[in-house]
C-alpha cells in the first residue's frame, strides 16, 4: 500500500511537469492552428507512458539510488579521505550520466539523424566520463576552497576557443549533452556530495562551496562532444538529414524478443550506477546495504521506468515536438512559431520541480538577500528567451558558432563583475533548467524546424535549442544580482 501511495504521488508529479507542455499545445492546436494532428491519440497515450516512466524511474530512486547514495556522500565526507572522494566523485558522475533519460534521448536521436557516424553510445560514455573527471575536479575545489569563478572562466574561454575550431555539425549537439547531463538522476546525487562537503569543513559556505558542482558537469561535456566531432568529422563530411524512417507514431518494441532486448539495453545502462554503489558500498565503506530487498526492487522499478519513458517519448513528445514545428510553419510569417517557443520555455521551467527546490535552498542559504520566486521567474524568462532566440536562428540559418560563443562571453564578462555568492548558484541553475520531459519535446522542435525550413540540415541546425535554454538563465540571475546589489549600494550612499 506504501508503494502504491508513492507511485501516486510520483505520477502526479509526473503529470503536473506535463501539463505545462499539454496547456501550451492544446492552446496552440485549438486556437492558433484550428486543427487537430491525425495521430494525436497515439501522441496522447505516449505521454500517459512517459508519465507512469517517469513515476515508476522516481519512485526507484527514492527507494534505492537516492537514499543510498546520500548516505555514502556523508559518510565519505565525514571520513575525509581525499582520494577515496575523488574516487567516489568520478564514479557517481560517471554512473549517474550514462543512466540519465534525456541524453539516451539526445544520443539515440543524433546517431539516427547522422546516419551512424555519430555513435549514441560512444558519445554517452565521452559525456559520462567527462562529468565523472569534472565531479572529481569538483570535489577536490570545495576542499582545496578554490574559487569556483576562476574554474567556469578558464573552461569556459576553452569552450569558446573550441568551439571556433569545431565543425558545424557537432556544436548544437555538443552544447545540448553538456545541458542534459544535469538532470534528475545527476542533480541530487552531486547537489549532496557537494553540499556535504561544504558543511562538513570548516570554514567553508554551502552556498559560495556548496554549488558549482553541477555547473562544472554542464560545461566539460561541451568541450569533449566538440573534440569528439573534430575527431568523427575530420575526413569527408555528409550533411546532416533526418534519416528515422519511423513513423512518429510506432514504438520501438515490436514483439516480445524486442521489448526483452530493450529491456536489456535498459539494465545495461543502469548497471554503471548500480555497480558504483556497490562497489563502494561493500568493498571501501565495508558496510552492507541496510534493506537489500528495497534497494534491489528500487533498481527494478528504475529499469522498467526508463524503458517506459524511451517508449513513450517516441509515441508522444518527439512526435509533438516535430508535429507543432510543421504546422506553425504552415501559418504566413513566424510569430506564432516564437510565441510557441516562448511560451514552451517559460511554462516548463516554471513547474521544474529541482528550480522550486533550488530558489527555496537559495533562499535560505543567502539569509534575505535573494528571493526564490524572482529567481524562478528569472530562470523561466531566461529560458523563453534562450529557446525563442535558438528558434530565430534555425530559421534565419545563422551559424551557431556566433550565438553560442557570444552568449558564453557575456556569461564571462558578467562573472567577473557579479556577486561572488551568485556565481555557483546562477550556473547551477542554468543546468536543471531543463527536466526529463522537457529536453525531448524542445530537442524534436528543433528537429522539426530544421527539417521544415528549406535549406537547413537536421544535423547542423536541428540540435542546440538545450544550450541556449541553458546560457540565458544563467545570464538573467547574474544580472539581476548585479542590480540589487547596485541599488543596495546606491541606498547606503544616499543615508
Amino acid at each position: 500500500m506504501f508503494y502504491l501511495e508513492a507511485f501516486g504521488r510520483s505520477f502526479l508529479h509526473a503529470l503536473k511537469n506535463l501539463f505545462p507542455i499539454i496547456l501550451v499545445v492544446t492552446f496552440f492546436q485549438l486556437l492558433v492552428l484550428q486543427q487537430v494532428p491525425e495521430n494525436s491519440l497515439s501522441m496522447a497515450f505516449g505521454l500517459l507512458i512517459v508519465a507512469v516512466g517517469v513515476a515508476l524511474f522516481l519512485q526507484g530512486l527514492e527507494l534505492s539510488i537516492f537514499p543510498v547514495g546520500k548516505s555514502l556522500s556523508n559518510q565519505f565526507a565525514r571520513r575525509g579521505s581525499l582520494p577515496i572522494l575523488l574516487s567516489f566523485g568520478f564514479a557517481i558522475g560517471f554512473s549517474a550520466v550514462v543512466a540519465e533519460p534525456a541524453l539516451i534521448a539526445v544520443a539515440q536521436q543524433a546517431q539516427e539523424i547522422s546516419g551512424g557516424r555519430i555513435d549514441a553510445l560512444t558519445l554517452r560514455l565521452l559525456v559520462a566520463t567527462s562529468v565523472g573527471t569534472v565531479v572529481a575536479l569538483g570535489v577536490f575545489r570545495t576542499i582545496m576552497g578554490f574559487p569556483l569563478h576562476w574554474f567556469m572562466i578558464a573552461g569556459y574561454i576553452t569552450v569558446v576557443i573550441v568551439t571556433w575550431f569545431a565543425p558545424e555539425e557537432i556544436v548544437g549537439l555538443a552544447y545540448d549533452s553538456g545541458g542534459v547531463t544535469t538532470n534528475v538522476v545527476t542533480v541530487p546525487l552531486v547537489a549532496a556530495l557537494g553540499i556535504g562537503l561544504a558543511v562538513s569543513i570548516r570554514g567553508r559556505n554551502p552556498l559560495t562551496d556548496g554549488f558549482g558542482l553541477v555547473a562544472l558537469a554542464v560545461m566539460v561535456p561541451m568541450i569533449t562532444v566538440q573534440l569528439y566531432g573534430i575527431v568523427v568529422y575530420s575526413g569527408e563530411q555528409t550533411g546532416g538529414e533526418l534519416v528515422n524512417d519511423r513513423n512518429p507514431g510506432e514504438t520501438a518494441a515490436t514483439g516480445p524478443l524486442t521489448i526483452l532486448l530493450e529491456l536489456a539495453e535498459m539494465i545495461r545502462d543502469v548497471l554503471p550506477i548500480i555497480l558504483t554503489i556497490l562497489v563502494f558500498q561493500y568493498l571501501v565503506l565495508r558496510r552492507g546495504l541496510s534493506n537489500p530487498r528495497k534497494v534491489l526492487f528500487g533498481f527494478a522499478l528504475v529499469i522498467l521506468g526508463l524503458y517506459a519513458f524511451v517508449v513513450g517519448l517516441k509515441m508522444g513528445l518527439f512526435p509533438i515536438g516535430t508535429s507543432m514545428a510543421e504546422q506553425l510553419m504552415t501559418l504566413d510569417g513566424y510569430l506564432f512559431v516564437y510565441l510557441f517557443a516562448f511560451c514552451i520555455g517559460f511554462a516548463t521551467t516554471m513547474a521544474e520541480p529541482a528550480l522550486i527546490a533550488i530558489g527555496q535552498q537559495a533562499e535560505e542559504a543567502a539569509a534575505g538577500t535573494l528571493n526564490g520566486n524572482a529567481i524562478r521567474l528569472l530562470v523561466a524568462l531566461g529560458v523563453a528567451i534562450g529557446i525563442t532566440v535558438g528558434v530565430h536562428r534555425i530559421i534565419v540559418g545563422d551559424s551557431i558558432h556566433y550565438y553560442i560563443m557570444g552568449g558564453y562571453l557575456v556569461v564571462i564578462l558578467l562573472t567577473t563583475v557579479a556577486p561572488r555568492y551568485i556565481v555557483a548558484l546562477a550556473y547551477d541553475l542554468g543546468g536543471v533548467t531543463t527536466s526529463e520531459v522537457t529536453v525531448p519535446l524542445v530537442t524534436a522542435l528543433g528537429i522539426g524546424l530544421a527539417g521544415s525550413v528549406a535549406g537547413r540540415s537536421v544535423l547542423i541546425d536541428g540540435f542546440g535549442l538545450i544550450a541556449f535554454a541553458s546560457i540565458f538563465p544563467i545570464i538573467t540571475v547574474m544580472a539581476y544580482a548585479i542590480v540589487i546589489e547596485h541599488l543596495a549600494a546606491g541606498r547606503k550612499t544616499a543615508k
